[in-house]
């Protein structure tokens, strides 16, 4: 039974797209704006929900090893898999470079964003 305080929603929920598969079997998708967890489901029909992490496939072992990932995206592509079932997602168009899921930071008070002190 839908809970009643909640209406149901006319629009389509987004869903990430399988863009490829490679020779391994790792499923490579899109993520959707602003996702931050794996939508893959197992054999049992449940979401894995693991965090995406940005994954610097250069330096994996493994990875050097085969290279499937490097020939399919180029060296510098920014690529994200899932911590539990290393599905790999490509970013979506539409979310923002070089920012982090919070936004833009506080400018530190502490370190190097200071000016030196006068005579040191």
């Amino acid at each position: 039974m839908a809970n009643p305080k909640y209406a149901e929603s006319d629009r389509p929920v987004p869903v990430a797209e399988l863009v490829d598969t490679l020779s391994d079997g790792t499923k490579v998708k899109r993520r959707i704006p602003r996702m931050r967890a794996c939508n893959e489901k197992d054999e049992k029909n449940k979401l894995c929900g693991g965090h995406l992490k940005r994954w610097y496939y250069l330096g994996d072992i493994l990875e050097q090893e085969c290279g499937d990932v490097e020939k399919a995206f180029g060296r510098d592509a920014e690529i994200y898999r899932c911590e539990h079932c290393k599905t790999l997602y490509l970013p979506n168009a539409m979310d923002p470079r070089g920012l982090n899921v919070a936004g833009r930071g506080q400018i530190s008070t502490f370190g190097l964003t200071l000016p030196p002190k006068d005579g040191k």
